[in-house]
């Protein structure tokens, strides 16, 4: 800052009476303190107006930062609701469904989020976030009424039926989360990578490879935003995982890949663990990750009850490590996927 800035600053802060000036007689600024330390004389700038609305300040900067925390929270939904549209648009496009209402909602959506970055107020932002979520939800639910009459081939891989076309595995139930047959065995008994793995339950009805949908949300929460219920089944937790994809950069042909290759359930379990990678984890993107696992998967080394498990242990930090031969930590519990 310049003098002549500093200057310009001074007398815009007394004008606004948030200094004051009191020169000496000769116009010089100085001052004096007693032998304790305290100004018995001063001439200069005085700041006392500043300290008398000290508490007004503090309380101002409080709102100001509520303010900001809340806009911050506006602008998440508005990012949700912005990519969720832009899906309706893509399936909308990818099944040929014509009509003017799907140039109409992407021109007002496009409208709406460029008034989102002009805007300052509160107030203003949160009109219009409702404003985007509300278009979203009307789509959605019109897109849905839509789909169900239609009757003929789906138009990408992702929509095609559930199949298994890649090459079986001679030890199918290696895939399979490994749950205790008694109550007495430890939940976290090690897994053998050289062969299927031992004493292994049939997955209650519900499971998909021994976990329920309800744990993988809460395992990885990144889905809680896609799902209309806290309690959500197989399908609705595809239909998450779906949307989840746009947030972590996997392009629709890659999640068709994954849905062909492993399945639309177990995609769905795959790109759920890719949600909960810190960024810093992934050596390029969190698509060229998910990328990984599909290409594991087609060569039948994927094994994702291993990360499963590792998952479930970090949110119980009390239990027991897991030990192997010679009382090592077990290092089969990594997704090499990258």
């Amino acid at each position: 800052m310049s003098e002549t800035q500093a200057k310009r600053v001074n007398r815009y802060l007394i004008e606004l009476g948030l200094i004051t000036m009191k020169d000496s007689p000769n116009g010089k600024r100085y001052g004096r303190r007693d032998a304790r330390g305290r100004i018995v004389e001063a001439y200069g700038f005085d700041l006392s107006p500043l300290a008398a609305r000290y508490q007004e300040f503090v309380q101002l900067a409080e709102e100001g930062r509520a303010e900001r925390e809340a806009m911050g929270r506006l602008r998440r939904r508005a990012t949700i609701a912005r990519k969720g549209i832009v899906q309706i648009l893509e399936t909308a496009r990818d099944y040929d469904l014509r009509g003017e209402e799907w140039p109409t909602l992407e021109r007002e959506a496009r409208t709406i989020v460029q008034e989102l970055r002009r805007t300052d107020r509160l107030d203003d932002m949160e009109a219009r976030v409702v404003s985007l979520e509300q278009r979203q939800q009307d789509a959605r639910s019109r897109l849905e009424m839509l789909l169900k009459d239609v009757r003929k081939a789906p138009l990408q891989p992702e929509y095609a039926p559930h199949q298994y076309t890649y090459k079986p595995n001679p030890y199918p139930d290696q895939d399979t989360v490994i749950t205790p047959t008694t109550s007495s065995e430890a939940p976290d008994s090690p897994v053998s990578s050289s062969g299927p793995p031992e004493a292994l339950k049939r997955p209650e009805k519900g499971n998909v490879h021994g976990i329920r949908p309800d744990e993988l949300v809460k395992l990885a929460p990144r889905l809680k935003p896609y799902l209309r219920r806290p309690n959500p089944t197989w399908s609705e937790i595809i239909d998450a995982a779906d949307w989840l994809r746009h947030d972590l950069d996997v392009s629709k042909p890659l999640w068709g890949d994954a849905c062909l290759a492993m399945g639309r359930d177990l995609a769905a379990v795959a790109l759920a663990i890719v949600s909960t990678k810190d960024p810093e984890h992934f050596r390029t993107t969190p698509g060229g990750y998910f990328h990984g696992m599909v290409q594991k998967a087609k060569a039948d080394e994927l094994h994702l009850e291993r990360t499963v498990w590792a998952m479930r242990r970090a949110t119980q930090p009390n239990a027991r490590p897991r030990t192997g031969r010679g009382g090592g930590r077990h290092q089969d519990d990594r997704l090499d996927a990258d």
